[in-house]
């Protein structure tokens, strides 16, 4: 046993002093870093924020608020274009800000193109995010034989019809 000014050193001792030799002293533990200025806890613009405020600022940023608009418009067409009007056209989509409206017949969607100020009036007041520039009232589905970019003008196959 190596003596010591304490007294005789044990095993347990030497190795202590060896690996502290060969490793260095233990180093102090890292204390985590305190929190400064404005992330203190109850500081200044910690106050919870209403879920409106949240919920807008997250449209905002993703760039949903035209798409949004354009549902909320989609789910008022009722309102906006009447009882009797919303049996007779439904809001087909949106392209390129055009509404686009599929009526039952020409003749209702001639009855909502002489409507189309009045109309495009309510839409600009109730909706004005959903960036509707203008109205088409398009008549009932008929097969179109024009297919692609690339079609050829004319009357194609309906001119055997007959």
């Amino acid at each position: 046993m190596t003596e010591t000014p304490g007294g005789p050193m044990d095993e347990g001792q030497r190795v202590w002093l060896r690996l502290r030799a060969v490793f260095g002293a233990p180093r102090k533990r890292r204390e985590p870093a305190k929190p400064k200025g404005e992330s203190l806890p109850f500081g200044r613009g910690r106050d919870p924020l209403p879920a409106a405020s949240v919920l807008a600022g997250v449209t905002e940023a993703l760039g949903w608020r035209t798409p949004l608009a354009q549902t909320d418009l989609t789910a008022a067409w009722r309102s906006i274009a009447g009882e009797e009007t919303s049996r007779h056209a439904e809001v087909e989509g949106f392209q390129d800000g055009v509404l686009l409206v599929r009526c039952d017949s020409t003749a209702w969607a001639t009855q909502l193109g002489l409507m189309r100020s009045q109309i495009a009036e309510r839409i600009a007041a109730d909706f004005p995010d959903a960036g509707v520039e203008s109205i088409r009232f398009l008549g009932p589905n008929t097969p179109s034989w024009n297919h692609g970019r690339r079609s050829v003008p004319g009357r194609g196959p309906r001119d055997t019809y007959g």
